[in-house]
C-alpha cells in the first residue's frame, strides 16, 4: 500500500476527542540535552549545550498531544537561538500543539574570560536558566547563579595572590524592562556581592547589597535574591524579592512556625 494511502488511513490519536473533560496542566518534553547558540556581549555569539524542559498546557478536548514536534520546533529554530527568538519558539508551540499555554525552560552554563595566565585565558563559569511561558501574555524570567569566592590570599615574598576557597553563592533571578547582556548582570551581580577582607560577611547584609544594587538600576521590573553562605555541617540563607509578594497561606504557616520558637534560643535551619 502506497505510504500516502497509509497516512490517509491512519487515525491520529492524540487529536481525537476525550468525553473525561479533564484538563492536563503540563504535558511535554524533559532533561532533553540540546546544543544552543546564545549571544555574547564579547564574541558575539557562544555555543553552549543546554537542558531544556517544554511542555503545553492540554485542553481537555484532546487526548494527548505530539511529542515529536517539540523537538521539530528546536531544530527548526538551530542556530538561532537568543532571547528574541525565545518568544517565537513559545509561540509555534502554542500554535502547532493547539494549546492554550506554552512553557520553555532553559539551563546552561555560560563562559567568561576572567583573566589571562602564562598558558591560556582563565574562564568563570556561570549557571544560567530562562523559563519563558506564553499564554495571554509572554513572561521571561533570567536566573544566574554566581559563586562568592573567600578573598584572594598574597604572598607577601612574591606578591601573588592565590585561591582560598567559596564562601558561597548568590542566585538571582529578574524579570527584566529591557534588554541587558548576560555579562552585565553578572557583573552588576558580583561587584555587589564581592567580599571585604577585613570585615565578617553575614547572608544578610550580602543579600540587601544585592538587592539595593537591582533596585537602583532601571533594567528590572522584578528581581529575587538568594544568598547562600556555606559552612562546616549546614548552610546559611537570606532572600529578598522586589517587588514583596503578596503572602499567601503557606507563608503564614511557616511564618507561624518559625514564631513558636522558646525565646531565649536560637535555631538553625540546615539548608
Amino acid at each position: 500500500m502506497p505510504y500516502g494511502l497509509i497516512d490517509r488511513c491512519m487515525k491520529d490519536i492524540q487529536s481525537l476527542h476525550d468525553t473525561r473533560r479533564i484538563n492536563i496542566r503540563k504535558v511535554g518534553v524533559k532533561s532533553l540535552t540540546y546544543p544552543i547558540i546564545v549571544l555574547d556581549k564579547e564574541s558575539k555569539t557562544q555555543q553552549t549545550l543546554a537542558q531544556m524542559n517544554m511542555y503545553v498546557s492540554l485542553p481537555h478536548r484532546f487526548k494527548g498531544t505530539h511529542m515529536s514536534r517539540f523537538v521539530e520546533i528546536l531544530n527548526r529554530f538551530h542556530g538561532q537561538f537568543n532571547l528574541k527568538t525565545f518568544h517565537l519558539i513559545l509561540e509555534e508551540m502554542k500554535v502547532r500543539l493547539e494549546a492554550e499555554a506554552a512553557h520553555l525552560e532553559i539551563e546552561f552554563p555560560y563562559f567568561l574570560t576572567t583573566g589571562q595566565s602564562d598558558q591560556a585565558p582563565q574562564m568563570a563559569r556561570y549557571d544560567c536558566r530562562l523559563h519563558g511561558s506564553l499564554a495571554q501574555t509572554f513572561d521571561l524570567v533570567v536566573e544566574v547563579d554566581i559563586p562568592v569566592g573567600l578573598p584572594a590570599l598574597t604572598d607577601s615574598s612574591l606578591g601573588t595572590k592565590s585561591f582560598s576557597g567559596i564562601w558561597g553563592g548568590v542566585t538571582v533571578a529578574v524579570r527584566m524592562r529591557r534588554f541587558l547582556w548576560i555579562e552585565d548582570l553578572i557583573d552588576l551581580i558580583e561587584q555587589s556581592a564581592a567580599l571585604q577582607s577585613n570585615t565578617a560577611e553575614t547572608v544578610e547584609s550580602m543579600c540587601r547589597r544585592v538587592s539595593a544594587s537591582l533596585y537602583a538600576n532601571d533594567s528590572f521590573r522584578w528581581y529575587k535574591v538568594v544568598v547562600k553562605n556555606i559552612t562546616s555541617g549546614y548552610s546559611t540563607f537570606a532572600s529578598s524579592e522586589w517587588p514583596d509578594p503578596a503572602p499567601n497561606r503557606v507563608d503564614g504557616l511557616v511564618e507561624a512556625c518559625f514564631s513558636r520558637g522558646t525565646p531565649g534560643t536560637d535555631v538553625v535551619f540546615p539548608a
